[in-house]
This record gives structure tokens, C-alpha cells and sequence, in this order.
């Protein structure tokens, strides 16, 4: 899987969305310009000591983008979109893409995607969730629907054992 996030303003939720990407193994795109400088304390401290072992690409612009990876497969998440992202059967191996977080994903960007534009249903009385919740609502549903491939789907408590457990 593959996470974009377009022009990321608050350092804060890229972090955040960086430590998912390395939990779940999945690849971060990010397209400038930031606003932020990746090295900030605030990134790395929402992502916490995972930030080395994150897959990182950075993009001058869309269009970059885009050339580097012309057959993306790409879903974009938007308050705009007609779907919810349960509506779409996501590929292992596709981009989901994340505007920033005052203005979202650009309307001229939008417009080409229709059919691979997705939303969260939400309350009419709120503009958009918080950009790092709305990144984990969508990746996990895909991963879902991938049978988390590669993620363990299990857990052992520490230091005692579960009571099935003889």
C-alpha cells in the first residue's frame, strides 16, 4: 500500500501518519511543497523513533509525481467524493491520496478521479477529520480488504497467558 499526502501543512500529523505507514508497512509519498521541514522535531516525535525505518518519497509536485509513477492506481480521499471508501475494492498494491489539511485535495486534481474518489461519511455540521484519523479509517479498511497481508494477526500478553491459552 501507499499513502500521498499533498502539500502536508502540520508536522505533527504527517509524524503520526509516518508511524502507521512503518506499523503497517506501507510506503509514504509526500507531495511538496510542506509546511514543515522534514527534519522538524515535531514529525519525528509524532512518529517517534520508527522515522528511520519509514519508506519515504518526496515529490517536487503532483506532476512529478505522477511521472515517477505512471500506472498508480490512485484513490483519493475527499469530502467531495459521491462513494465511502467501504464502496471501492482497493488493489495491494494502489495509492491512497490525502490533501492538506486546510484546503484538501485541489478541485483541478479532483476532477480527473471520479471514479476513484472516496469519502468518509461524517455529521454535515463539520468541514473534515483530523488528516492523520482519516489516513488510518481508509488504510485499514484496505488493509482489510487485503487480508492484512504481511502484518501479524495475532498478539501474546507478556507476562501472563490467555486463560485458553494451556
Amino acid at each position: 500500500m501507499n499513502i500521498i499526502l499533498f502539500e502536508p501543512e502540520i508536522p505533527a500529523n504527517t509524524g503520526n501518519i509516518g508511524r502507521t505507514c512503518v506499523a503497517t508497512g506501507t510506503s509514504l509519498h509526500l507531495i511538496e511543497p510542506l509546511g514543515f521541514r522534514i527534519t522538524e522535531k515535531a514529525v519525528k516525535r509524532a512518529g517517534m523513533d520508527y522515522w528511520d525505518q519509514l519508506d519515504l518519497h518526496i515529490y517536487d509536485n503532483f506532476e512529478d509525481f505522477l511521472q515517477k509513477n505512471p500506472n498508480a492506481k490512485i484513490y483519493m480521499g475527499t469530502t467531495k467524493a459521491k462513494k465511502t471508501y467501504t464502496e471501492v475494492s482497493y488493489e495491494p498494491d494502489c495509492f491512497l491520496m490525502f490533501g492538506k489539511e486546510s484546503a484538501g485535495i485541489p478541485e483541478e486534481i479532483l476532477v480527473d478521479y471520479e471514479e476513484t474518489s472516496i469519502r468518509i461519511p461524517m455529521n454535515s455540521n463539520i468541514r473534515s477529520l483530523n488528516l492523520s484519523n482519516s489516513v488510518a479509517i481508509v488504510l485499514y479498511e484496505a488493509l482489510r480488504q487485503n487480508q492484512f497481508l504481511n502484518m501479524e494477526l495475532e498478539g501474546d500478553l507478556h507476562r501472563l497467558h490467555w486463560k485458553g491459552d494451556k
